[in-house]
């Protein structure tokens, strides 16, 4: 029967239609759509600078601008041309340092450093600001020190040391990078991985659709007089939706992850996840056939079903939520295994996606106990 049901599924090309070809059009329409949002590539931060010549504090300054991890271009002018590089769009971002920068800086005073964002200044130029704010607060603050150890009665050749090593020494607060298992999916993996999880949903429904046919067709009553136990006939449709839902995922990682540079890591673990992912969508197959009578309401169902896990999965845009919304999110079957495919993405092995795995395993068994308590008022009835 499972291979029966199989081949007449492969013939009627609706697996490949909505399990494949329907998914992959939709992720290349999107990725047109948010292309340039979804990249994620940082463009190189054209600066133009106007600083006092002998200035320290303003060289320093100039001098950390390519340092800071992005590709920064900076060209050193006049005034008036960082106003024109701006205004025309050559400079992204436009700095002008005054006269005396050193000196106001040391002595506590006020000092005003001037920016103007360009034509077509995005996220670059933001990044190049923030720096600019934390080199001037580092600044003011070793004046502070500077004032203070004054106050206290430091002689003055000891108050430019204390100032510099305020400037200049090492932090106290540092930033440890993020092991494996915290890694997450940049928006075309997120992407491809939601939108696997969207019509995973609807996949699996093609093994209930089934035996609802059976049923209208007047096959499903030789079934079930036939010498076997009845309830191989659901187990058959069942499994017919475990084997496409498995194989059509697989695909749609793969083939997706090939059109949108997409790595998600080993192949062990992902395939751990996708063999679990379907075990819990296709565990809801069984109440869908407890409580639908015909295959317009098992239709009906399995697309409210999808759409619900598929959007607070994150299929179409990421969703979040604090608290009891936060914790429901989590148990999403789809996020459950686009957050294990986040992990794998990053390096991570069996043993890193030992949460998603046991959500979505635990998932199918919430599922399969409400079937087990379901009146039985569908196609087995």
């Amino acid at each position: 029967m499972l291979r029966t049901d199989l081949v007449q599924r492969l013939r009627d090309k609706s697996v490949i239609i909505f399990a494949v070809i329907v998914p992959l059009a939709l992720m290349g329409a999107m990725h047109l759509v948010m292309g340039d949002a979804m990249d994620g590539d940082l463009e190189t931060a054209t600066v133009a600078v106007s600083a006092p010549a002998d200035d320290q504090l303003a060289t320093a300054l100039v001098q950390s601008l390519p340092e800071i991890g992005l590709d920064v271009e900076v060209t050193e002018t006049d005034q008036d041309d960082v106003h024109a590089r701006a205004e025309s769009g050559d400079a992204r971002l436009g700095l002008i340092i005054p006269d005396g920068f050193s000196a106001a800086l040391m002595a506590g005073e006020p000092v005003e450093v001037t920016a103007i964002r360009g034509d077509g200044a995005g996220i670059e130029s933001t990044v190049v600001l923030s720096v600019v704010q934390g080199f001037l607060d580092r600044a003011g603050a070793s004046a502070v020190a500077s004032t203070a150890g004054a106050t206290l009665g430091l002689a003055s050749a000891e108050l430019g040391g204390v100032a510099q090593q305020v400037a200049t020494g090492d932090s106290a607060i540092t930033l440890t990078a993020g092991e494996a298992s915290d890694q997450q999916l940049d928006p075309k993996g997120a992407l491809v991985a939601g939108q696997a999880g969207l019509f995973l949903m609807f996949t699996v429904s093609f093994g209930v659709l089934g035996l609802l046919a059976e049923r209208e067709f007047g096959t499903l009553a030789r079934l079930r007089s036939m010498p076997m136990n009845p309830n191989l006939v659901v187990i058959s449709k069942v499994l017919s939706s475990f084997v496409l839902g498995v194989v059509a995922t697989s695909l749609l990682l793969t083939v997706g992850g090939m059109l949108f540079g997409v790595s998600f890591g080993s192949p062990l673990p992902v395939a751990v996840l996708i063999v679990c992912a379907v075990i819990a969508t296709t565990s809801l197959t069984f109440i869908v056939i407890k409580i639908a009578k015909t295959s317009e309401q098992a239709s009906i169902i399995q697309t409210i079903l999808a759409m619900v896990l598929g959007i607070a999965g994150g299929a179409f845009f990421p969703m979040s939520g604090a608290g009891v919304l936060g914790t429901i999110l989590d148990l999403n079957p789809v996020a459950a295994m686009t957050r294990g495919l986040g992990i794998t993405s990053g390096g991570g092995g069996l043993a890193d996606i030992a949460t998603p795995v046991l959500i979505l395993l635990g998932f199918a068994a919430v599922a399969m106990l409400i079937a087990r308590v379901v009146p039985d008022r569908g196609a087995m009835a």
